[in-house]
């Protein structure tokens, strides 16, 4: 059975590899009237300008990785820290603490009884014990390169880099309470979530 906080609430998580399809699987789970909560979307909102996360970033990593509107330069950031395991763990250290505040004040404000947490460093940020279940999702290697090649504008090594900055897949298969196959068709993804989804709401 599922351990349930004192209001009922029940919250899974939704973690893999980078372009794995967990914000696809996540969209899925909205369109069930699920509540999501998305970390890359939290991140997005607490680095902007004026913002304690945005000064503490820039005496990091310097004003160079700021564009002219003052919002950090995305791209520029991830360039240096995707190439330095040490300046990666010093963004996370900047970065982590406050995304799982808000993330736990969004569960903490939540009305729904079913809750989900969209993450994909849900594991190495410490909130494995925050989900009642863990879902994860996976895809083959060369699928995942081909799809964020054709999605974004980084490059077959940049795609590796980020891949290979966080914790291996295999490991995070092993602490699955579900894992969803993203290799198949958009169809076949989206049954697998439905198939959670009741399993979930019957207790299971």
């Amino acid at each position: 059975m599922l351990r349930q906080s004192r209001n009922k609430k029940v919250i899974l998580g939704i973690t893999g590899s980078f372009g794995s399809g967990k914000s696809t699987v996540a969209g899925f789970f909205k369109v069930l009237g699920v509540r999501v909560i998305d970390a890359d979307r939290i991140a997005h909102s607490i680095a902007g300008p004026k913002t304690r996360i945005h000064r503490r970033i820039i005496r990091c990593f310097g004003k160079g990785i700021m564009k002219e509107d003052k919002n950090i330069d995305r791209h520029k950031l991830a360039q240096i820290v995707f190439a330095n395991r040490s300046a990666l763990k010093k963004l996370n250290k900047v970065m982590h603490p406050e995304i799982i505040r808000v993330m736990k004040d969004g569960i903490a404000n939540s009305r729904e009884r079913l809750v989900v947490l969209d993450a994909p460093l849900l594991i190495e940020a410490g909130l494995k014990d925050t989900v009642d279940k863990l879902i994860v999702v996976k895809i083959n290697q060369k699928q995942q390169i081909e799809r964020m090649i054709k999605k974004t504008s980084l490059s077959k090594n940049d795609i590796l880099k980020r891949i290979r900055s966080q914790m291996p897949l295999s490991m995070k298969l092993r602490g699955a309470d579900f894992i969803i196959d993203n290799s198949g068709t958009i169809d076949q993804t989206k049954k697998q979530v439905e198939k959670i989804y009741r399993k979930v709401k019957r207790g299971g």
